[in-house]
C-alpha cells in the first residue's frame, strides 16, 4: 500500500518538470543557447551562457533522476532518502534559475520559477 501519496505526486511533478526541460535543452541545444545569449546579453553571465546552460542541464538531469528513483524507493521499501535529495536538488536548480531570471530582469519568468519552487520546498519540508 502506498502510504505517502502527496510525496509521490510531488516527485512525479518534479520528474516531469525536470526530465522534460532537460530533454528540451538537449533536443534544441543551439536554439536554446541562441535565445539565452540574447536574454542574458546585459548580465554578468553574458559570456558564460553555454556553460551556465550545461550546469542547469546537469542539475535538471540529477533532479529528474532522483525524483524517479525516489518514487521507486518509496514504493519498494518506503525509504525517502532519494526523495529528500530530489527535493534538495530541485530547490538548488530552481534557485539558480531564479537568480538568472532576476539578473536578466525577467520578473515574470522569476515569478514562474517561484511557482515551481513551492512544491519543491514543501517536499524538503515534509521529508526533513
Amino acid at each position: 500500500m502506498i502510504t505517502q501519496p502527496a510525496i509521490i505526486i510531488t516527485l512525479l511533478f518534479l520528474a516531469i518538470t525536470f526530465i522534460q526541460s532537460g530533454y528540451d535543452k538537449v533536443a534544441d541545444w543551439k536554439g536554446n543557447v541562441g535565445w539565452l545569449t540574447g536574454h542574458f546579453a546585459q548580465t554578468p553571465i553574458k559570456n558564460m551562457v553555454p556553460h551556465s546552460l550545461f550546469l542547469i542541464l546537469i542539475l535538471e538531469i540529477l533532479a529528474g533522476a532522483a525524483s524517479v528513483i525516489g518514487i521507486i524507493e518509496i514504493i519498494v521499501n518506503e525509504g525517502t532518502q532519494f526523495a529528500l535529495w530530489a527535493g534538495i536538488i530541485s530547490c538548488i536548480t530552481l534557485l539558480f534559475l531564479l537568480l538568472g531570471q532576476r539578473m536578466a530582469k525577467d520578473y515574470d519568468g522569476a515569478r514562474t520559477i517561484a511557482i515551481y519552487f513551492i512544491p519543491a520546498v514543501l517536499l524538503v519540508s515534509w521529508l526533513s
